[in-house]
């Protein structure tokens, strides 16, 4: 499981890496706003944990942003902001919880668990679709304007991938972590040659495209560009 933390307090920042790197997770940090904005806009991660009062974006940007994204990942507040108006207009704006500096470790991590089980179960689903693109997971079928697409296991794998995280700029690295299972190697064309393979029966024979190349950063599944 991937974590972004977005913290401008060294501290506090170099602290929760270090609880929950030890804990088994994967951390990335940002200490200021708009370096955090462009790392949860570029990658993919599974929570985020951002501060309010940031340098540079706030918090309340940052959130806003991601979720005009259409991103639907869990974030976590975590700011000494403790008045009952802020806790209200954090949850309202779109985070999924809302925790006050000082805070308890154990508590934070608690909450973490529950929001990455959250939104697995929420990712966990038999029947996909993105307009007229459907997918059935247990029977492993694809099809669009029902019309089935024949696919290869991988390239099944890789447009599941893609429906999973729909308007999430995906990497290539990540790519071909979680399909082929291997570290990325920038000689190699191998994902290039797959999303093109992968166009040709998904998008080709369709006036609206749904995989989408976002130059120098790396592939999404959207009804826009």
């Amino acid at each position: 499981m991937r974590i972004l933390v977005i913290e401008d307090e060294s501290k506090i920042g170099d602290y929760l890496k270090k609880g929950l790197e030890e804990a088994g997770y994967t951390i990335s940090l940002c200490r200021n706003g708009l370096d955090g904005y462009h790392c949860a806009i570029s990658e993919y991660f599974d929570l985020i944990i951002l501060d309010v009062m940031l340098p540079d974006m706030n918090g309340w940007q940052i959130l806003e942003k991601i979720r005009l994204n259409n991103s639907n990942i869990p974030v976590m507040f975590l700011t000494a902001k403790d008045s009952l108006e802020d806790k209200i207009n954090g949850l309202g704006s779109g985070a999924d919880d809302y925790l006050v500096k000082p805070f308890a470790f154990a508590e934070l991590l608690a909450r973490v668990k529950t929001l990455l089980r959250r939104g697995t179960k929420q990712l966990q689903s038999d029947i996909l679709a993105v307009d007229t693109l459907k997918l059935d997971i247990a029977k492993r079928r694809a099809s669009r304007e029902q019309l089935k697409l024949h696919l290869t296991n991988k390239e099944f794998s890789l447009l599941e991938l893609l429906v999973r995280h729909q308007g999430e700029v995906l990497t290539r690295a990540f790519i071909a972590s979680q399909v082929w299972d291997m570290n990325f190697d920038s000689d190699t064309n191998v994902i290039d040659v797959a999303i093109r393979r992968l166009r040709a029966k998904v998008d080709d024979p369709f006036s609206m495209k749904l995989i989408h190349t976002v130059r120098g950063m790396g592939y999404k599944l959207d009804t826009e560009a």
